[in-house]
């Protein structure tokens, strides 16, 4: 028998517990209760139903807390243990084995017993060792990939029984062990109990069966939360040398850890508990899949939109490109102060060509006038123009050439076609290079055609045009203008339009000695058109956002109906000896893991749509900074709507959660 040489194990004095309180009435369930355990006894409390034998398990068992009174556990208060370090106290020195089994019914018999070892921080490998070995010393080596529903009670009791072994179950808490089993299954139970006490393991039954609990070594009745009779049976079972021993294994226990515990290694824990998630996930795959199309839709409408978006916005930028970005147009005016209007002559254009900011000028006189080709007479805009002009515009010559500096400055009489101007004016000739034509009263001689090109919006056609040298035009067609009808500056950058504008009026303001110029240009068109593209783009990405959101609160709906689904299973985790930091990061990693995956399907389904609108020649381009914040949004969505059911299912009261169906 066991002496009382040694100090108790567990010591219990003036234990109290009240429930309610505030606007519910208070009822009193424990009254003082006085008691001590043990190293290696094998104890029975036995009690009617309501007479609190379940409640004093829960408070030995580290699950709940007195009210009032003093537990203390190897000469360690417990009542200065904080939540994680009563969760280390669970899952060092107490294993549980519950009347209804309380096995996670989605993981299998090994699985369930590794759940323990799992929150001890023990690699996979030594934990899947442990277990198997525990299960086939209780019999059930061909059923460790079984799930709780393939296995009988007296089975599924067994592997509760393995569950509570698995960290060592120095002391085994039975909470009406064989109240759900038949007789047969019960008398099993038990002699794997009395086994367990005659190994060294302090047992704790908890029974209403006197004939159960005279099984035991030593017997507590209690009665109306009192203890009203502690009888111990005489069984020579323990030698003084045997008993020294189990007090300083189960009593040395290094409460000093608790305090210092940091749990599960992450990798390790994120390993199983992604485990865990997607076998949850895949059982609930339909509702997943609802819950996953939210977020698919989100990431999906952010990428494909703003591809849209950009696609859209770099084809004004290479439409307003070719029509020159970096273009301004200089023009004489009359100045605010009154006078003549400003004359722009060749040798203010030299000093602007000049300027560091400015890269190419080119001086132009247009207007229609009429043209002749044998029997053929036409009214067509004639420009006379500077040689950069296809380096301004960005304008290709389809068949000959563009004239020459040198041409221009000798002022040359070639003419280069815009080509409707050529197609109407020889229309049954493929190359008209060498033709003359009577601009005027001049004759020119055709060098070359211009590729087809369009109307500028605003602006004439270009392809209705035709372009003299700017020198030759002056001389030749139009000897009465006395300087350019306007005159386009191109600058070295788009982003210093303004800066080379500034210049080219301060520049003629010093020459002219007053303001009688004016300038425009393309880029604050071009500036202009983009704030609405990018306007139109936004409001896009919100709508889009909008989605993202909407998928988040259904992902935060889901994860709050799967707490209440699992509450029991959070209880069994907490008994096992998870913190509430076990239960929090598994609930919000199997939020992100559901963000995760709906991200991943999301940007892959707006990849597909891209590729299909590039088909059918709607300009996209994918940004992948936008891929990857739309995957991160998912993510961080996951985070965020996932967090608060989290919490919740951390701050879960462990008996509440235990006793939920």
């Amino acid at each position: 028998m066991v002496s009382n040489d040694f100090p108790p194990l567990i010591e219990l004095r003036g234990i109290r517990k009240r429930y309610g309180g505030g606007d519910k009435p208070e009822v009193e369930v424990l009254h003082g209760i006085d008691l001590d355990i043990r190293a290696g006894e094998f104890i029975a409390i036995v009690g009617t139903s309501g007479s609190g034998k379940s409640t004093l398990m829960h408070l030995l068992g580290c699950l709940d807390r007195p009210s009032s009174g003093s537990y203390r556990f190897a000469g360690e208060d417990v009542s200065t243990f904080g939540t994680d370090e009563l969760a280390w106290l669970r899952r060092e020195a107490f294993g549980f084995v519950f009347q209804g089994y309380h096995l996670i019914p989605t993981e299998s018999a090994r699985e369930n017993v590794e759940v323990p070892a799992i929150y001890a921080g023990l690699s996979q490998d030594e934990r899947m060792q442990r277990a198997t070995n525990l299960l086939g010393r209780l019999g059930l080596s061909d059923k460790l990939n079984n799930r709780p529903n393939q296995l009988s009670g007296g089975q599924q009791q067994r592997v509760s029984i393995a569950r509570a072994l698995m960290n060592g179950g120095h002391i085994i808490l039975a909470d009406e062990p064989t109240g759900a089993l038949d007789s047969r299954s019960g008398a099993e139970v038990m002699e794997l109990l009395r086994e367990l006490a005659g190994a060294g393991h302090t047992v704790i039954l908890i029974t209403h069966d006197r004939d159960v609990a005279a099984q035991a070594q030593r017997v507590v009745e209690i009665r109306d939360g009192r203890i009203v009779a502690d009888n111990t049976i005489e069984i020579d079972r323990y030698q003084d040398e045997q008993e020294a021993f189990l007090h300083t294994r189960l009593s040395s226990l290094d409460i000093a850890q608790a305090r210092e515990d940091s749990g599960t290694p992450f990798w390790q824990g994120l390993r199983e508990t992604i485990r865990a998630a997607w076998r949850i996930m895949w059982i609930h795959r339909i509702r997943t899949s609802l819950t996953l199309l939210g977020i698919v839709i989100g990431v999906a409408s952010v990428i494909v939109m703003l591809a849209i978006g950009e696609g859209t916005k770099q084809q004004v930028i290479d439409q307003m490109g070719s029509m020159g970005t970096t273009l301004m147009y200089l023009n004489s005016s009359v100045p605010s102060t009154g006078g003549p209007a400003g004359m722009i002559t060749e040798e203010d254009l030299d000093e602007v060509a000049r300027l560091p900011e400015i890269n190419r000028v080119m001086p132009v006189i247009g207007s229609s006038i009429l043209v002749r080709h044998q029997n053929v007479d036409k009214q067509i805009y004639v420009s006379a123009s500077s040689y950069v002009m296809p380096m301004i515009y960005s304008w290709q010559v389809a068949q000959g050439r563009f004239f020459t500096e040198a041409e221009d400055r000798k002022l040359a009489p070639v003419v280069v076609l815009g080509y409707q101007a050529y197609r109407s004016i020889f229309p049954h000739l493929s190359d008209p290079v060498g033709q003359y034509l009577l601009i005027g009263t001049s004759p020119f001689e055709v060098i070359g055609v211009m590729a087809e090109r369009g109307a500028e919006s605003g602006s004439w056609n270009y392809d209705d045009m035709i372009i003299i040298p700017y020198r030759a035009g002056r001389a030749r067609v139009y000897q009465a203008k006395e300087q350019p009808d306007f005159t386009v500056m191109e600058g070295v950058s788009m982003d210093q339009v303004q800066e080379a504008e500034d210049a080219v009026k301060a520049l003629l303001l010093e020459r002219h000695g007053r303001e009688d110029v004016r300038i425009g240009n393309a880029a604050a068109k071009l500036k202009a058109q983009l704030e609405t593209r990018d306007t139109m783009t936004r409001m896009l990405g919100l709508v889009a956002a909008v989605s993202l959101l909407v998928g988040g609160i259904g992902v935060m709906n889901v994860m709050l109906m799967t707490v209440r689904e699992r509450t029991r299973e959070i209880g069994i985790r907490m008994a096992t000896g998870a913190r509430e930091y076990d239960i929090l990061s598994q609930f919000l990693i199997e939020a992100m893991l559901v963000t995760i995956v709906g991200g991943t399907v999301g940007v892959l389904l707006g990849l597909i749509i891209g590729a299909l609108l590039i088909f059918w020649e709607i300009p996209v381009i994918f940004s992948f900074g936008v891929m990857i914040g739309a995957f991160s949004c998912a993510v961080i969505t996951g985070l965020i709507f996932g967090y608060m059911p989290a919490r919740t299912a951390a701050r879960l009261d462990p008996v509440v959660a235990l006793s939920s169906e």
